[in-house]
């Protein structure tokens, strides 16, 4: 029975990863720009978030979901500040700079790597009312050892996401000598546009939901 827990969790863990969204963007760009290390540590940032609400959703906290509800247009602000200053980071950046400074930054700085990513997974707090809904479609938790149940099928799901995070910024590095500095440019614009259009999106609903 945990068995099949475990391999349903890396299932759901794989399936929150994959979609490239504004966060696998930033992830591949720091990859290219930073090393593998930076963008893998960046994927460990989101896996830590979404195994957050993964944890919330399989206890079933209401008290915490309640709180995120409540709370959820300072989370949405804050989230779309942090969002807007990353964007215009990227798009201002000089990837020809960080490349002679990639040695140095191999050794510094991957804790912010993680810590930005994790706070920008964490003001999606959507998340946990997903991992609700995917939690009950594949009736993965047992009410006779749910406590048991829910952390294997954390661990299930951080294992899943960690992988893919570690593949994606593999083969992204791999290729990364095919990239010439005026494409990691555009990549930096192309970056930072999605993130800024991310924050946009923030702000949008923060408006639609007070009409």
């Amino acid at each position: 029975m945990f068995l099949d827990i475990v391999w349903k969790g890396i299932l759901i863990g794989l399936s929150a990863s994959i979609p490239l969204g504004p966060i696998g963007v930033l992830c591949i760009q720091r990859t290219l720009n930073k090393g593998r290390r930076a963008g893998f540590i960046s994927g460990l940032g989101a896996a830590a978030a979404d195994g957050f609400y993964a944890v919330i959703a399989g206890f079933s906290v209401s008290i915490v979901i309640n709180y995120l509800t409540e709370y959820q247009l300072y989370i949405r602000i804050v989230g779309s500040i942090i969002l807007f200053i990353l964007g215009y980071n990227l798009m201002t950046s000089n990837p020809a700079v960080q490349l002679r400074k990639q040695l140095k930054k191999k050794r510094k700085g991957l804790f912010g790597d993680f810590i930005s990513i994790f706070a920008l997974t964490l003001s999606n707090q959507i998340t946990v009312f997903v991992f609700v809904a995917v939690f009950a479609g594949f009736n993965v938790v047992d009410k006779t050892s749910a406590t048991l149940s829910v952390l294997i099928l954390i661990a299930g799901i951080l294992t899943g996401a960690s992988a893919w995070w570690f593949t994606l910024s593999s083969i992204v590095s791999i290729f990364k000598e095919k990239f010439k500095l005026r494409r990691l440019l555009v990549i930096n614009r192309i970056a930072g546009i999605l993130v800024i259009a991310f924050c946009g999106f923030i702000i949008a609903t923060l408006f639609f939901d007070k009409l």
